[in-house]
Order: structure tokens, then sequence, then C-alpha cells
């Protein structure tokens, strides 16, 4: 009996809760990327860095502030997509920095 509640709770640990999809978005359109998130509530987002195309920038972008971690919030933002170098997007960040 104990090793079947110690097989349980290694289970359970190892797998992931609530696992957060990645996509990279110059493969995608604007509304490609717009959907996927109106569906899956969040994502991460990857691209190429405008300054250097060597470095991939991602980030956790959300449909609204309800699927950001506690303590912050969906704020507009845009990344690039195949068909529009500024997707608007919402990105998740610390609420106490939406100012800056």
């Amino acid at each position: 009996m104990k090793r079947v509640l110690l097989m349980i709770g290694v289970l359970a640990v190892s797998v992931p809760a609530g696992a957060v999809s990645r996509y990279s978005t110059p493969g995608l359109s604007c509304a490609r990327v717009q959907a996927i998130l109106e569906s899956e509530g969040s994502a991460i987002l990857r691209y190429p860095s405008p300054r250097n195309s060597q470095l991939t920038l991602y980030d956790l972008y959300a449909n609204n502030s309800r699927q950001c971690q506690q303590g912050e919030i969906a704020k507009p933002a845009t990344v690039p997509t195949s068909d529009n170098p500024r997707c608007r997007v919402r990105r998740c960040q610390q609420a106490q920095n939406i100012d800056q």
C-alpha cells in the first residue's frame, strides 16, 4: 500500500499541471496567433530579436489577465507574424511594472 501511494505521489509531481503551448510567430499569421490565444487562453510566443536575428525572444502572452500568473496583468503588446510585423496581442507582466 505504501508503495502504491508513493508511486501516485511521484507521478503527480512529475506530470506538469496546466502545460503552456509554445509557438514560433514568424511562421504564423496574425489572425492565427490571436486565435491561438483566444482558444488556449495563453501561450509562449517566440520570435527573432529585431536587433539580432540570432537571438530568440519569448514571453507568456494571454487572452486576458486571468490567464496570467498571480500578480501579473495582460498588457497590450505586439509580436512579428508572417503577415504583420506588429500583430496586437497581450503580454503578461508584473502589475507594478505596467507604467514602464
